[in-house]
């Protein structure tokens, strides 16, 4: 689960670390309140989406009198977004964060991701402020300094100070500077984060440090323990497709393929799509029916995967271990019912209640449905399906 800025600002805050006072708007009005609220001669209007890109894409202003504050207000607020993370399609902005202005002398990066390779928090630095992490990691990734942190021990003085040194800190800031990362890393572990990034990160005139911007995701599985990050969940901002396969237990990805996937596990998800590319194919979407499947659940994928007009044929791959075949096998029967499924059915079921399966499928009589042996053997045909050669 994404948040929005100001609600990520509002968790550091409870851990202290430095953000500027903002006020949330929803309309023009309460825009200009807001800014008198906050006083001085200096505010910034940004879009409240959950992208980056937001000041490239024309969603963040700096406004110097209310009269700016009002014209950019009615700029944003109902504008539709477009940045390199919103896809062409861009996203509707319904609030706009008034912010107070900043002394900016130097503009960083500061990041805590989770490395599954090491199993354990790295947190991430950059003298590169402002700019896309990823296009610094892609030009210059010696600019990115990287400090894991073993939970065991948690964050300490020698993370900071690697960190700091790492970006060329003059010592009279250090100790800030370290003061701010060890509250942030507390804020990732306390509150199950799986990504915290500010960019910028601002060093003052003053040589403060302050988190000019905030980005947090959040381990969906955890949510149970953090009742008050889950009613900040905003569901106009999220996928209406993967939120839907969600109430119905599936985990469904967007892409941007021709081929359907509906596949039981995640890894041989992954594996699938993988081989369809392999075999010059482009898959649709990841759709992970899980382990408790029945004929209801599979008709729903079926009807969100057939949402996407782009997709051509469907690829049905279930290794029956904790989920049968024979209840995958019921609920295609079953989504054709209720679904008009006109492209192309490529199903590969194997494990438990396979032979039952198949003769479940056989027996149904339906037109489209076209049978395969294995793991290559069914991305092959998909791929062929999708290209109208079968």
């Amino acid at each position: 689960m994404n948040v929005h800025e100001y609600q990520a600002k509002q968790i550091f805050a409870k851990y202290g670390v430095p953000v500027p006072k903002g006020y949330i708007a929803t309309t023009v009005e309460e825009s200009v309140e807001n800014a008198k609220k906050l006083g001085g001669k200096v505010w910034v209007v940004k879009a409240q989406i959950h992208a980056g890109g937001r000041g490239l894409g024309g969603g963040v202003k700096v406004a110097t009198s209310l009269e700016k504050v009002e014209e950019f207000a009615k700029e944003i607020l109902g504008m539709t977004l477009v940045t390199h993370q919103t896809g062409p399609e861009g996203k509707l902005v319904q609030k706009v964060y008034i912010e107070e202005g900043a002394d900016i002398a130097d503009e960083l990066y500061l990041g805590v991701v989770l490395d599954r390779a090491k199993e354990m928090p790295v947190i991430m630095a950059s003298t590169e402020g402002g700019m896309a992490i990823e296009d610094v990691a892609a030009a210059t990734p010696e600019k990115i300094i990287k400090v894991a942190v073993d939970p065991t021990i948690g964050f300490q003085g020698f993370h900071g100070r690697e960190l700091a040194f790492g970006l060329g800190l003059p010592k009279e800031q250090v100790g800030k500077f370290i003061k701010f990362a060890a509250a942030l890393y507390k804020v990732y572990m306390e509150n199950d984060a799986e990504m915290i990034e500010i960019n910028p990160l601002v060093k003052t005139g003053a040589g403060d440090f302050i988190a000019l911007d905030g980005k947090m995701g959040f381990d969906d599985s955890a949510l149970g323990r953090h009742k008050d990050i889950e009613e900040m969940r905003d569901l106009s901002e999220e996928d209406a497709d993967e939120r839907e396969a969600s109430e119905y237990g599936l985990s469904y990805i967007a892409l941007d393929g021709e081929i359907g996937c509906m596949v039981n596990g995640a890894g041989l998800a992954m594996g699938t799509m993988d081989t369809i590319n392999y075999m010059g194919g482009t898959p649709a979407n990841f759709l992970d029916v899980g382990g408790q499947a029945n004929a209801q659940t599979v008709a729903k994928g079926f009807e969100i995967i057939l949402k996407n007009p782009n997709v051509k044929a469907i690829f049905v791959n279930i290794f029956g271990g904790i989920v049968r075949c024979d209840r995958i096998a019921n609920g295609i029967l079953e989504a054709t019912k209720l679904v008009d499924v006109h492209v192309p059915v490529v199903v590969r079921l194997d494990g438990t209640n396979a032979p039952e399966a198949a003769v479940i499928l056989n027996n149904a009589g339906i037109k489209n449905v076209i049978a395969a042996t294995d793991l290559g053997d069914g991305a092959k045909k998909a791929v062929a399906a999708a290209k109208g050669e079968l």
